[in-house]
């Protein structure tokens, strides 16, 4: 099994739109849980789909304080936001030892699963 870091940024330029609601719902979960306050999310500049999507969740979600499109370069490609954390964040380091994938499947690894299935 591998796992992949979950950061400050997420990448949404790789994904289809139908599935960017619930990879942005799983990650702000992910990042509340981890203790990661600032995020940036891509989502491209194009037509403004995506965006209109991320803002919409951003919007909706509790957790997050403010959002707005990122100041830099990147600008209306990627919109950064500030989250109010509800957990202690988790050790990067578990102390206890990894539990079974069955019952502990990582945001990432559910991920997989989801994008797997739906392509074949």
């Amino acid at each position: 099994m591998v796992r992949l870091e979950i950061t400050d940024t997420l990448d949404l330029h790789h994904f289809k739109p139908s599935e960017v609601p619930d990879l942005v719902r799983e990650y702000l979960r992910e990042c509340d849980r981890l203790g990661i306050s600032e995020i940036r999310i891509i989502h491209g500049k194009g037509k403004g789909v995506l965006r209109k999507i991320v803002q919409d969740i951003l919007a909706a979600d509790p957790r997050v304080i403010a959002y707005g499109s990122a100041n830099d370069r990147s600008g209306w490609g990627a919109t950064d936001a500030r989250l109010k954390i509800s957990a202690q964040p988790e050790s990067k380091q578990a102390s206890e030892p990894p539990r079974s994938p069955k019952t502990d499947v990582g945001f990432w690894q559910r991920l997989k699963k989801k994008l797997f299935r739906s392509r074949t």
